[in-house]
């Protein structure tokens, strides 16, 4: 369990690598696939809330999900849209009102193929604006690479808002996405692709306040993370 400094400095970068956008009823929900069924529930609970004609829910077996579910519960016997898929039937959402894309395994190719099959299914005219579902740590980095890779450009689009789960760090470690340092590590690891990234073309550039990096860098330094 880390310390009390650690999760003051770990607490700072949760913070940066969540934007808080608010959210207006949208034409589509896309949630992206990844270990955490909360992102799922959440995203439902949105459809069933009237925020969007659509549920899409894309991924075949992302980074994360390979990681953690090989660390915790075992792999996954599905993609993780079809897992998904699932839940969000399981909790009210017809089967008639939800998209589903297999294929991914990064967050650029959740970004394109869901657009492909947009595209495949005539919808992408009727599609204007767009909430985004992830875990709270990848919001940041979730939109910046849509907004770089969406493949009809951000100018074709009148909005795009990111949104999670309302679950403070203290509070999200489960069975599923596994303890505090387990965390703290991905939330690291993302801090260092909003940096890379946007060099190899992946992801829009976005400021670093100095105080945020210089955390993501002394936590990186201690070995552990």
């Amino acid at each position: 369990m880390p310390n009390e400094e650690l999760i003051n400095q770990a607490e700072v970068i949760w913070n940066y690598l969540k934007l808080n956008h608010t959210l207006e009823k949208s034409d589509l929900i896309i949630v992206f696939g990844n270990p955490d069924i909360r992102t799922i529930e959440y995203a439902s609970k949105l459809w069933l809330d009237g925020f969007a004609k659509w549920l899409m829910i894309t991924g075949n077996e992302g980074l994360f999900t390979l990681l953690w579910r090989f660390d915790s519960r075992g792999k996954w016997q599905k993609p993780e849209a079809q897992i998904f898929k699932d839940i969000a039937v399981s909790q009210g959402v017809p089967e008639e009102k939800i998209l589903l894309e297999e294929e991914a395994t990064n967050t650029g190719e959740n970004v394109t193929f869901s657009y492909q099959i947009l595209e495949k299914l005539g919808l992408l005219d009727s599609v204007k604006t767009i909430i985004l579902v992830q875990m709270p740590f990848m919001e940041r980095r979730t939109y910046a690479t849509f907004a770089k890779q969406w493949p009809g450009g951000m100018n074709q689009l009148d909005k795009v808002c990111v949104t999670s789960p309302a679950i403070d760090l203290m509070s999200y470690p489960n069975d599923d996405v596994g303890d505090l340092d387990k965390i703290m590590e991905m939330m690291v690891g993302c801090l260092q692709r909003v940096k890379n990234y946007p060099k190899l073309g992946f992801q829009i550039e976005q400021d670093i306040p100095d105080n945020v990096w210089n955390i993501g860098e002394n936590l990186l330094s201690i070995g552990q993370y």
